[in-house]
């Protein structure tokens, strides 16, 4: 292979996993915001935030695709059997989260299930970072284990199920947009 085909198909590689990247961030952002919308008992209130979300969703998924057409500034550099360990790392995830469901409805604490699986999806972007090549998933990562900690402080104050929520579901959709976007523009 000449070094123009290889190097065309790392350019195609790095947008194809930064559109999809990008894409599902957008997506999970969406599921988190309508579990903040839950958690508000004014029916007008939390339809707004699930009309915002709607269309902040829309509108990075739209950036997801324009914005990853743009010339490349740095390709990825993929570990050896880079996809293998993202799907373990992602299987991880998902076995995590269910014991966290697990867990807080057996011990009678449901209201510990969005603090849980904030933190379990914060602590899978560690090896995402490293796996995807996207030094920005450190930070994704930081910011939604720092979200699962608020959470926790906010249940450790006593309050109710749907504030953590919230609470939980807007800081974790805030920190998934603000990444998309981030993937999408920046790479």
């Amino acid at each position: 292979m000449t070094t123009e085909i290889i190097d065309a198909e790392c350019l195609t590689l790095t947008r194809d996993l930064r559109r999809r990247g990008a894409t599902v961030l957008a997506v999970f952002a969406l599921v988190w915001a309508f579990a903040a919308g839950s958690g508000i008992a004014s029916v007008p209130v939390a339809g707004v935030i699930s009309a915002l979300a709607i269309i902040v969703t829309s509108y990075a998924l739209v950036t997801a695709r324009r914005g990853t057409a743009g010339p490349v500034t740095r390709t990825v550099r993929l570990p050896e059997k880079w996809n293998r360990w993202v799907g373990l790392v992602n299987a991880g995830e998902l076995v995590a989260i269910f014991a966290v469901i697990a867990a807080s409805n057996a011990s009678g604490h449901p209201e510990f299930i969005p603090v849980g699986i904030c933190l379990v999806v914060g602590l899978h972007f560690f090896p995402l970072a490293r796996l995807f090549d996207q030094r920005q998933y450190t930070w994704t990562a930081v910011s939604l284990s720092a979200v699962a900690l608020v959470g926790l402080a906010v249940l450790a104050a006593d309050t109710s199920a749907e504030t953590i929520r919230a609470v939980v579901g807007l800081g974790a959709a805030v920190v998934l947009w603000a990444s998309s976007f981030h993937v999408a523009l920046k790479g």
